[in-house]
């Protein structure tokens, strides 16, 4: 399985952040909207991933703690030729646990990619993936992506510890009566 270190964190200041991220990049920022439909599965969680863009789509497995700051994530991604085929089958031997439909900013600072994303009905968020190759270890790469937060000026009291997935369903969830 790949691997990368990721960190996400709420994007108070957006348009601040985009120009930040624009001087630490040598290159122009990939913007493109994004839709990713979640499906339940025994552990980790896995998505099907739709660009408006005419990228292809892709079936993403990933496992990661949640918890706030810098973690592991191991993924696995395989490409999709038939998004709607793909998306019938799963949804009906899974449960749809949710879809997250976003405007994303892709900048690239050496192996960390600056994810600045528009989150429909959640906001805005930072999100790092700093690229680990096989013999890299996730301490420097924990190190890395604290060091790009602090670049770019993000408060550690902005982290978020779960995905997009978590937070809409949690925004979704009826109040318990007390």
């Amino acid at each position: 399985m790949a691997r990368n270190i990721e960190i996400k964190a709420r994007a108070r200041q957006f348009d601040q952040l985009l120009a930040r991220a624009a001087e630490l990049s040598p290159e122009a920022p990939l913007i493109f909207r994004q839709q990713d439909f979640f499906y339940d599965v025994p552990r980790g969680r896995l998505k099907l991933r739709q660009f408006d863009d005419g990228t292809p789509a892709e079936l993403i497995f990933y496992q990661r703690d949640d918890r706030d700051g810098p973690k592991a994530s191991y993924y696995t991604r395989s490409p999709v030729t038939n998004p709607e085929a793909m998306h019938s089958l799963l949804a009906t031997a899974l449960t749809t646990r949710g879809i997250v439909t976003k405007e994303r900013h892709v900048y690239v600072v050496g192996r960390t990619r600056i994810h600045l994303d528009r989150v429909d009905g959640l906001g805005d968020f930072i999100e790092l993936e700093v690229l680990l190759a096989q013999d890299d270890d996730e301490e420097g790469g924990e190190v890395e992506a604290h060091a790009m937060f602090a670049k770019l000026g993000v408060p550690e009291s902005d982290l978020v510890a779960v995905a997009y997935v978590d937070l809409l369903n949690a925004d979704s969830e009826p109040l318990q009566a007390a």
